[in-house]
């Protein structure tokens, strides 16, 4: 695996490095001693998955409030924007964002630190996104930030997207 330090402070790319031959590929999609060197968790308490129908849909911006928790997102079928957006008050790139094309065909993923929120919009229909997360969910400290908030501009790309009534009516950022 190839691990690459994005925008954000702790937000790192990780790429597969495939070992080919005529029948296909095998690859390590996660290492405990490779995410360990990297200073990432080597533990999740949970795996879920996202299943997408349409192009266009978007889900997010997410976190959770009262017990932040890590993410790696891998899509698994498909392609999606995925963007992150940090929360993290004490540093100076708090309220930026930073976004990675997470595609099945790449076997790409994103580890999203803890304080961060997360989004994504789906490039094509059926595509599924695979999260391994290192707290469990709690749904009383379930929050987000309005996909569109003008504070933090991000470049979707792709106009008239697909949302939640949940989502359209979370909060902006300020």
């Amino acid at each position: 695996m190839r691990f690459t330090a994005l925008a954000l402070p702790g937000v790192v790319g990780i790429d597969i490095e495939p070992e080919m031959d005529a029948r296909g590929f095998f690859a390590r999609l996660f290492d405990t001693d490779a995410f360990a060197a990297q200073g990432l968790p080597t533990h999740f308490a949970q795996v879920s998955l996202s299943r997408n129908e349409r192009a266009g849909t978007l889900r997010g911006l997410h976190y959770q409030a009262s017990r932040p928790e890590a993410k790696l997102v891998r899509c698994v079928a498909g392609r999606a924007f995925d963007v992150i957006v940090d929360l993290r008050r004490s540093l100076p790139t708090y309220g930026r964002w930073c976004a990675v094309e997470l595609a099945a065909d790449r076997g790409n993923a994103v580890f999203i630190p803890a304080g961060c929120a997360h989004g994504f919009q789906t490039l094509t229909d059926r595509t599924e996104l695979m999260y391994c997360i290192d707290v469990p969910f709690d749904a009383q400290g379930a929050a987000g930030i309005r996909w569109d908030d003008p504070s933090l501009a991000i470049a979707w790309p792709l106009s008239d997207p697909i949302l939640s009534a949940r989502d359209r009516a979370l909060p902006y950022l300020a």
